[in-house]
């Protein structure tokens, strides 16, 4: 079968403060005509630095190309192709699908007006023309009520339909080969699964070629025709997925395959209640064009349960479903109306003594950690708010909280942005953990990491739940990670709680019809 792409020899340099380094080495790989190819590794390995590349959207000259670098598309080489010729290239024949759609998309544009931008831009079309194909373009993509969503904003979409906002702008000129970069990282399992779906008959149907670009391994194995792993910017393994997945030589290779979370072992029974909620609902108010008139969205309904001491509970459900929100007015972020009980006495009285013991880790470490302030400030800053403590009291706490979350203490002066997300989330984690909490709300802290990472992260979560006695609300859409920390599951669907039980119990004996959607969409991508 001919070759869209062929990529030979290529080496990628960039300028940093020491001198150069070096992203990728001297690699070699071939896209087949309307096949898949896969590009996996951990974060770092050199994937994006490669599709970029393909893009020609490296910045210059901050990176270079070795001399005997090459990468051709349909026989025509790309590096150092004129501005003309990158431009015909860009958007009419080759396309990307970032790994955010929320960054990617301008937030203060309607995502319909996003889509006819793209379309004028690459064709000679009317604006009523150009808006008709953007509403078959999202219909393409299956987005549900066309009408309403080309008026939407992009906050007001999920992030699956927000992806499928990005696939639409992508397939705007019925491109030949479509990069996709982490296209499902943090959607849902059962949105994940329309995503690979949707494209797979995109591809069919329109004859593309598709570079598909991620660390999970499960995707990988359902959806890709050939696959390449990376490791520190070398391809350290390639083949036919099959044969790869069934007989993998390198120890890497090995170790990803091997890379996935082993369900609980030892279950704790019930404790003391540590969390009661009663009746508690949740209400948003929906913008309207009316000033006079209001709209309110139901998003958590008559819950109720309770959260026992030394226990994991596991928070599961589809984007939408009030997960999230049922964390924040458990940590008395949000409005609510009902009764939420820590120890007996009710959050709303929200004493200094409960906002130190309750404490919540975001989903992106990133977002949540100030860039102006070194970790070691970050850690240290609710010190000053909870305790009276001298100078080196703080610094011992600091440095402990540190040791305890995998972090060199060399590193305490170093910023946010001089770590990887991996090591990012281990800061969060300390900084709530210096406050010696009883309760820790984990908003989907590992839904971003490589499957390696996530391990790590999950053991680190593991020892320090059993070293501090700390009780834990863990949200995820990732099943995988929730059997792997939960001892009991709640099940969350249009803000209600619609199933719970022990975790052995939920996974091998689910009763709820959603429940058991849940389950099949996650066990789909097992890649064991």
């Amino acid at each position: 079968m001919s070759n869209i792409v062929e990529v030979k020899d290529l080496s990628i340099d960039f300028n940093v403060r020491d001198g150069k380094f070096r992203a990728v080495e001297e690699i070699s790989f071939n896209i087949q005509k309307n096949k898949t190819l896969a590009l996996v590794g951990e974060s770092g390995s050199g994937k994006s630095v490669t599709a970029m590349s393909i893009m020609q959207l490296l910045p210059h000259p901050q990176s270079s190309y070795s001399n005997g670098s090459s990468i051709k598309f349909e026989n025509k080489e790309i590096i150092n192709a004129s501005k003309k010729e990158l431009l015909n290239l860009r958007g009419n024949i080759i396309s990307m699908v970032f790994q955010e759609p929320m960054t990617s998309l301008n937030p203060y544009h309607r995502v319909g007006a996003q889509i006819t931008e793209s379309v004028i831009l690459h064709s000679d079309i009317s604006q009523l023309g150009a808006k008709e194909e953007a509403i078959n373009l999202m219909k393409l993509v299956e987005i549900d009520d066309v009408e309403r969503r080309f008026n939407s904003y992009p906050h007001e979409l999920s992030g699956g339909q927000r992806q499928r906002i990005m696939i639409a702008m992508a397939l705007v000129n019925k491109p030949k080969l479509l990069i996709a970069d982490e296209p499902t990282t943090a959607l849902d399992v059962t949105i994940q699964a329309q995503i690979l779906d949707l494209m797979y008959k995109l591809k069919r149907e329109l004859g593309m070629s598709i570079l598909f670009i991620t660390h999970d391994l499960g995707l990988v194995k359902e959806f890709s025709d050939q696959v390449c792993v990376m490791q520190n910017g070398n391809i350290v393994e390639k083949g036919n997925t099959s044969d790869v997945f069934e007989n993998p030589e390198h120890p890497y290779t090995q170790k990803l395959l091997n890379a996935e979370p082993k369900p609980k072992e030892i279950i704790n029974r019930k404790h003391a209640p540590l969390i009661e909620i009663e009746n508690l609902n949740v209400f948003y108010n929906i913008p309207t064009k009316n000033f006079f008139k209001k709209n309110r969205f139901h998003a958590v309904k008559n819950t109720s349960l309770n959260i026992h001491k030394n226990t994991t509970i596991g928070l599961v459900g589809e984007s939408g479903s009030g997960k999230s929100t049922l964390g924040k007015a458990i940590a008395n972020l949000t409005p609510y109306e009902g009764k939420i009980y820590f120890n007996g006495q009710e959050i709303a009285s929200s004493s200094k003594e409960i906002k130190k013991n309750i404490q919540i880790v975001f989903q992106d470490p990133y977002g949540s950690l100030s860039p102006r302030m070194t970790i070691g400030e970050i850690v240290g800053e609710g010190l000053d708010v909870h305790f009276s403590l001298s100078k080196n009291e703080s610094e011992y706490r600091i440095d402990k909280v540190l040791s305890d979350v995998g972090i060199d203490l060399k590193a305490k002066n170093k910023y946010p942005h001089e770590f990887s997300g991996g090591q990012r989330q281990r800061i969060a984690i300390a900084r709530s953990l210096i406050l010696n909490p009883n309760f820790m709300i984990l908003d989907e802290p590992t839904s971003a990491l490589d499957r390696s990472i996530q391990i790590q992260v999950i053991n680190l979560l593991k020892a320090i739940q059993e070293e501090y006695k700390l009780t834990y609300l863990f949200i995820s859409h990732d099943l995988k990670v929730i059997r792997s920390m939960s001892d009991y599951i709640f099940v969350m669907k249009d803000g209600k709680i619609v199933e719970s039980g022990l975790s052995n119990d939920v996974f091998n004996y689910p009763k709820e019809k959603y429940t058991k959607k849940l389950l099949s969409a996650a066990l789909r991508y097992a890649s064991d």
